[in-house]
């Protein structure tokens, strides 16, 4: 069997503004109402593991701290995103719907538990995928969590959709093969299959995997 395992942040959708609303919620009430976190902020971070996120946007506060409020607001973040939703890029619903015609679907994340779900949630996509895995879950590396997707699904090739060098390096040490969005928050430096718009995957996919 083959499988298309998707990374989220600026591959499947722009969740940054509705991050930033439910991140400021929580550092107005729980931190200080002076600190105010923007777009720019969340974009730079996404795709870090969820304790590199937390030294990224708090970078002033002691490690302990820094990751108390990220768990208030990792927590926040996901009961706003269930009701509010993001930003999905143009036509992954048709395409993945086509994809799954062919592949196994999966989403890996260096998110928190419950992130995933809640993207899940608000669109219906449950059926669209066959597993899911992020680091809030398990602790574990990107490159770890592709490759358990890759085995406990038995899948004999892979690709890895992602849209920074993390997850391209990633993907490398899963021993997967990479497809680059090339419409998300990031560059990747190396000489690998693309797709400018999500509805190109159907097309890449193919060639990728044979």
């Amino acid at each position: 069997m083959k499988g298309l395992i998707f990374d989220m942040d600026g591959t499947l959708w722009d969740s940054s503004e509705n991050v930033v609303a439910s991140w400021n919620e929580v550092v107005a009430r729980e931190y200080t109402p002076d600190r105010v976190i923007t777009v720019d902020e969340i974009q730079s971070a996404m795709g870090l593991p969820m304790d590199a996120f937390a030294a990224r946007i708090f970078p002033e506060l002691p490690k302990e701290r820094q990751l108390e409020l990220l768990e208030l607001c990792g927590n926040n973040e996901n009961d706003y995103l269930r009701v509010h939703g993001g930003e999905l890029y143009p036509e992954v619903e048709e395409t993945l719907k086509k994809l799954k015609e062919k592949y196994g679907l999966y989403i890996v994340s260096n998110c928190q538990s419950g992130y995933i779900e809640a993207f899940l949630e608000y669109y219906g996509f449950e059926d669209y995928f066959e597993d899911i895995e992020c680091y809030g879950n398990n602790k574990l590396s990107k490159g770890e969590n592709i490759r358990n997707i890759i085995e406990r699904n038995g899948l004999e090739e892979a690709a890895y959709i992602g849209d920074i060098q993390g997850d391209y390096n990633a993907t490398m040490e899963a021993g997967a093969k990479f497809i680059f969005a090339a419409y998300g928050f990031g560059e990747v430096d190396a000489e690998t299959a693309v797709i400018n718009k999500f509805a190109e995957l159907d097309k890449v996919a193919d060639e990728v995997l044979g």
